[in-house]
């Protein structure tokens, strides 16, 4: 049975001394949030989950009909392009 050849290129002196630096720095740097950027986080990650649902509460029958209207348009034309 042949031997199996691998098709990876080789990394030249430059190459490989980068890779060698981000590694050693990517498994050094520790990434620390600041109080305000974990406060923003949370915030995003609630507002993501609220935004739906608060959403379809507050809508009017007539907007919530001229949404999934919108929204029927859009996907139908997406349909007829591909087509």
């Amino acid at each position: 049975m042949p031997k199996r050849t691998r098709n990876t290129e080789k990394l030249d002196t430059v190459q490989n001394a980068r890779r060698v630096f981000l590694d050693a720095v990517e498994s050094t740097e520790s990434v620390e949030l600041t109080i305000v950027q974990r406060v923003m986080r949370e915030m995003g990650a609630k507002g993501g989950k609220i935004g739906g649902k608060r959403r379809l509460t507050t809508m009017t029958d007539e907007q919530r009909s001229r949404s999934a209207r919108k929204a029927a348009k859009a996907r139908w034309a997406n349909a007829k392009k591909t087509a």
